[in-house]
């Protein structure tokens, strides 16, 4: 059975780091690409992160691009997002997704929530000033 399972969030001060899980059951973790999305009250859903599994290469939205640093562990099957420096302003819900039969040619859609087939249920980030 597909399934996606985050873990990881939580409460922190700003300035503060969170390191967010994904589980990533049911695919050949080599061959897709897992994205970490949030979504805070009121927005729009917005692309964070993402890693080729294929290749390893990485994706970073503007909004964290040096704070923040995806990896994957393909024996544990795990997606890690690390987070530092974090402000209010990422305080949202964090979500996990798979995008199949990707390629280091769809690069430039990694953001195009529409394109990823499977979500997991979430993590919530808070963070306080």
């Amino acid at each position: 059975q597909d399934q996606l399972v985050e873990s990881g969030g939580g409460s922190v001060q700003d300035g503060g780091s969170l390191r967010l899980s994904c589980v990533v059951s049911g695919y050949t973790i080599s061959s897709i690409c897992i994205g970490w999305f949030r979504q805070a009250p009121g927005r729009e859903r917005e692309g964070i992160a993402a890693i080729y599994s294929g290749q390893g290469t990485t994706y970073y939205g503007d909004v964290v691009k040096g704070r923040a640093t995806i990896a994957q562990d393909s024996a544990k099957k795990t997606v890690t997002l690390q987070m530092d420096s974090l402000k209010p302003e990422d305080t949202a819900m964090y979500y996990c997704a798979v995008r199949e039969y990707f390629t280091i040619l769809d690069g430039g859609s990694w953001t195009d929530s529409g394109q990823y087939t499977y979500w997991g249920q979430g993590t919530q980030v808070t963070v306080s000033s």
